[in-house]
């Protein structure tokens, strides 16, 4: 068997330790290490690096993340050459991709699953809260409580464990209250929750989108920002729907507007929620607001709730 991993994974804290077993297990430990963040960097830097011999170290490690991206027939030819790579690798490398979550019909997460070592990696979060907090009392509830404010993340459980242990050296016993007093709540990533937010607002959905704004709010963003950040989405929507409407792929969308393939990805799941009407009015709206709220002394939320009301 080659030296080629599928990995996926929620954690990353999972996705680090099975990284450094696998670099032991294949005696890589004094190898270079390239991480390819597929958010961020492009398939061909990778390909670029895979087929490059190197010149530090003869052994190379080549990490791509977030493979679950990107579309087969957005990079045909891109995914075809890393297949044909992976067939005939260079055993000099050791390639390790990982994911969150894969899509079990897609062509990419098929043939990957074929042509590499495949491993889906868990942790249960109960049993890690036991075993990190072995010597110390916590009942049930208390474990559960503690997951949900860590929204069930192995990382974060791990480092707050770390200071629950130390804040209750003395009894040895953790409550909830101790949770509430010492851990920090985890939020979800705000970008996802504008998106969110945006959602609801096209499905005229005011409870939720109240509840999404209010929620940015405990973000520490003012509702100056707020404005500016929905104005930015709504815009993006509206260019993709237009570039969209012209039968433009996502790279081709991407490339013109200098964003993300996977924002453009995500992006189209709003556009069919929105007339170019309508986003035109939200954009004029928006814009009225961020006036108001610069020339004169009315109240943010005030403003923004009525704005959410309205739609």
């Amino acid at each position: 068997m080659n030296n080629n991993y599928l990995l996926e994974c929620t954690d990353s804290l999972s996705l680090q330790k099975e990284r450094k077993y696998l670099i032991k297990e294949n005696k890589f430990q004094e190898a270079t290490t390239s991480h390819y963040d597929l958010e961020e960097n492009t398939l061909d830097q990778v390909l670029e690096d895979l087929d490059t011999y190197g010149f530090i170290s003869k052994k190379k490690i080549v990490v791509i993340q977030n493979i679950e991206n990107i579309k087969y027939d957005d990079l045909k030819k891109e995914c075809d050459h890393l297949f044909k790579y992976i067939e005939n690798p260079n055993p000099d490398n050791l390639l390790i991709i990982e994911a969150k979550k894969l899509n079990n019909t897609s062509k990419i997460t098929k043939t990957l699953k074929k042509l590499c070592q495949y491993k889906q990696i868990s942790l249960d979060s109960t049993d890690y809260i036991k075993a990190a907090l072995k010597g110390y009392k916590i009942d049930a509830n208390t474990i559960s409580f503690l997951k949900e404010y860590c929204l069930d993340d192995i990382t974060k459980i791990s480092q707050e464990c770390e200071k629950l242990k130390n804040y209750k050296l003395d009894t040895r016993e953790i409550t909830k209250e101790d949770i509430k007093e010492i851990v920090v709540k985890k939020l979800g990533d705000s970008k996802d929750l504008v998106f969110a937010f945006s959602k609801s607002l096209a499905s005229k959905d005011k409870e939720d989108a109240l509840r999404k704004y209010r929620e940015l709010l405990s973000y520490n963003i003012e509702p100056f920002g707020i404005i500016g950040l929905l104005a930015s989405q709504i815009r993006i929507i509206y260019q993709v729907k237009l570039l969209e409407n012209k039968r433009m792929n996502n790279k081709e969308i991407a490339n013109t507007l200098e964003e993300k393939e996977f924002r453009i990805k995500k992006t189209k799941e709003l556009t069919h929620l929105y007339s170019e009407e309508e986003l035109l009015l939200l954009m004029q709206e928006l814009s009225k607001i961020d006036l108001e709220l610069k020339t004169s002394d009315i109240n943010a939320n005030h403003l923004i709730e009525m704005f959410i009301l309205n739609i």
